[in-house]
Parts: C-alpha cells; sequence; structure tokens
C-alpha cells in the first residue's frame, strides 16, 4: 500500500505551502543544497507556465561538502529513479546516500545508509539496482538493492575504479541495464562495468576518451553514451559493445561554450542541451538516432547574466522545460523548450545563497 506522504514543516522556507488539489499529479523540481551542517533539497511545484513555486525543503539525514560554486565537481549527485517514485542525494560530506519517496513536489525520506566509500558525488539507479560512486579514498562504486526506499548494500558490489585519484564525476546505466559506465576527470578514461544477474559488477573495460578535458557521460534514449569534454568544450557520441568496449560514432561536436560540464537530454531523446558554467549560457543539440549530434543554429540557445555560473541541469518528464542551478547567483533557471529546440526564458527564481555549493538537480 502506497504510503501518505506529508509535506515538510512549512516554517523550513519562511512561508506556507500552497494548497494543491492533487500534489502527485504535479510537476516538480529538486535541487540539494549541499550544506556542510545539514544538507537539504529543496522542492519547488512547478507552474503551468513552467516557473517555480518553493514548495518545501525536506533535511536529507546526512552533510554535504558545503564549499563554493561547485564544490562536488560531478553530475548526478541528485538523481531521480527510472518511475520517478524515488530520489537518491549523495551526501558527501558524512558519506551517506539518501533515498526519498516522491509524490509531486512532496517528499518522505525513506532512508539513510552509508556508501560503502568516501565523499560520494553522484548516484544512478536502474530497475531497482542502484549504484553510488565514491569520489575519495580508493575511487569506487558501490551497489545497492532499493525496495520502496529501503536500500540494501549488495555484498561483493564494490569495485574500484583505475587509480584512487582518478577525479571520479559521473555514472549511468547502459539503457538496457546491462553496464555500468563511468567517468574519471583526471586519467580522461571512461569505465565500463557489466551487470551480473545479482548486481554486482564484472570485470572493468576501460576506454580512454581521445578528447581532452572528459567530466561527465549520460546514455540517451537510443543507446548512445554521449561524452562531455570541457577541455575541448565538445561532445562525444559512443556506442557501447556486447563486451562493454566503446567505439566513437562520431568527431567530436563543440559547444561553443567556455567550462562545458554538464548536459541533459529530454526525456522523448529529441534535444540535447550543455551547460557551460564559464561562459553562463547553454548550447543546444538536435538528436535523430544512432548518436547523432546536430548542433541547433547558432548552437547557444540561452545566455543569463555574467557570473550565473550555471551548472547542473534537467529537463522536465513532458520535455517542455528546462531548469539550471545558477550557483553564482544563487539562482534556479527556468527556460521553455520550444518545437524547434531553442530556449526561451521564463526567469530566474532565487533559491539558495549564492556562491554557498549547491549541487544538484533533479525534474519530474
Amino acid at each position: 500500500m502506497k504510503k501518505t506522504l506529508l509535506p515538510a514543516m512549512a516554517l523550513v522556507l519562511g512561508c506556507a505551502h500552497a494548497s494543491f488539489a492533487s500534489d502527485h499529479d504535479k510537476k516538480a523540481v529538486f535541487v540539494m543544497t549541499n550544506a556542510a551542517a545539514e544538507n537539504q533539497i529543496l522542492s519547488y511545484a512547478v507552474q503551468t507556465d513552467g516557473s517555480l513555486k518553493a514548495y518545501g525543503a525536506y533535511p536529507t539525514g546526512g552533510r554535504g561538502s558545503g564549499g563554493n560554486v561547485d564544490p562536488l565537481g560531478s553530475q548526478g549527485s541528485l538523481t531521480l529513479s527510472q518511475d520517478h517514485a524515488l530520489l537518491f542525494a549523495v551526501n558527501a560530506g558524512s558519506g551517506k546516500l539518501s533515498s526519498f519517496r516522491v509524490d509531486g513536489p512532496r517528499l518522505e525520506l525513506a532512508d539513510v545508509k552509508p556508501t560503502g566509500g568516501s565523499a560520494p558525488v553522484a548516484v544512478a539507479e536502474h530497475g531497482g539496482l542502484v549504484y553510488v560512486l565514491n569520489f575519495a579514498g580508493n575511487s569506487d562504486v558501490v551497489g545497492f538493492k532499493v525496495d520502496d526506499g529501503i536500500l540494501w548494500q549488495i555484498p561483493g558490489s564494490e569495485r574500484f575504479l583505475t587509480t584512487a585519484n582518478s577525479g571520479a564525476s559521473s555514472l549511468a546505466f547502459s539503457t538496457d541495464g546491462k553496464f555500468l559506465l563511468v567517468t574519471e576527470k583526471l586519467t580522461n578514461n571512461i569505465d565500463v562495468f557489466p551487470v551480473n544477474a545479482n548486481g554486482t559488477l564484472g570485470a572493468v573495460v576501460t576506454t580512454n576518451d581521445p578528447s581532452p578535458g572528459l567530466f561527465d557521460l549520460l546514455v540517451a534514449p537510443d543507446g548512445a553514451a554521449i561524452a562531455l569534454e570541457a577541455g575541448n568544450a565538445s561532445l562525444t557520441p559512443f556506442q557501447i559493445g556486447v563486451t562493454g568496449a566503446l567505439t566513437s560514432l562520431s568527431a567530436p561536436v563543440v559547444t561553443l561554450g567556455a567550462a562545458s560540464c554538464w548536459h541533459a537530454v529530454t526525456p522523448n531523446g529529441q534535444f540535447l542541451y550543455t551547460s557551460n558554467a564559464g561562459s553562463g549560457n547553454i548550447s543546444g543539440f538536435a538528436l535523430t538516432g544512432g548518436g547523432v549530434i546536430s548542433a541547433l543554429p547558432g548552437t547557444i540557445v540561452a545566455t543569463y547574466p555574467t557570473g550565473s555560473t550555471n551548472l547542473d541541469l534537467a529537463a522536465s518528464g513532458d520535455s517542455k522545460y528546462l531548469y539550471t542551478v545558477n550557483t553564482g547567483t544563487g539562482t534556479i533557471g527556468m527556460l521553455a523548450i520550444q518545437s524547434n529546440g531553442t530556449l526561451k526564458l521564463i526567469g530566474t527564481l532565487p533559491a539558495f545563497t549564492a556562491k554557498s555549493g549547491a549541487n544538484g538537480i533533479a525534474a519530474l
């Protein structure tokens, strides 16, 4: 039986919650504060025009790392499950993983467990299998089974990356769940682990990204693994082979931005966007299947004020809106996705203290 979720105390954000007739039907956006004293998830209800309204703040039961504009240096620190029933958050300061049950903008903390490593920076889920990426210490991934938000660490699931100082920054499952892919910034390696039937991982297959400055990777709905390289501000699509070996599908596609470190694909698989923190803008691309990436006209499809430092980004579940965490100004950027892939700025919403270390965003 589904549990009834109670909203966070209204006083957390200093104002009463909005009243919704059917919260479970509402779209929502979640942002992680990553605060060192007490990590929290800020929840926002999506209005009919795509704008956001503050709903609540939910403690994760752990501590973030704190810091300045990009302390985690990762993508995927806040991740929804495939069915959007659960939200997972890493607590880099206390080495724990939190899971929440999701009902529109309402969250209920379900579980908090140690990650089995140090400084977790990213988490991914597929079919009830969850893996968390630990940046510090020996640089590893550790697996969990999840049921109704309750996490159980899988015995023997820990796997180390190629070096203890790998600069681990993101992880993603292949669309069929047969592989787990991990990026290493300092080695420029992409590690691909086959997923065993019991949830553990097989022997790693490592591919060195030919483009410099690898930051993160995602897997598009068409199955292509798309790496984002900050070193030359480009995207490279890879095909995942039956053994886990990666083969590049095209030459790198440039973003025309600076510090291109985060990217997101619309759930319908039509468009891809990169968040360029150094130049304060967003690049847009069309996806036509088979790993084919084509820049939209002009490539740059949205620009923020100087100093915004837009980091992680997320597309809404209906592929109509895009949201960014702008740590330089302490705002959430709200953009409408047009039929041709261009973006229309709805506005920016003050959400947290500027340069306070906020990291991670997810959208229903």
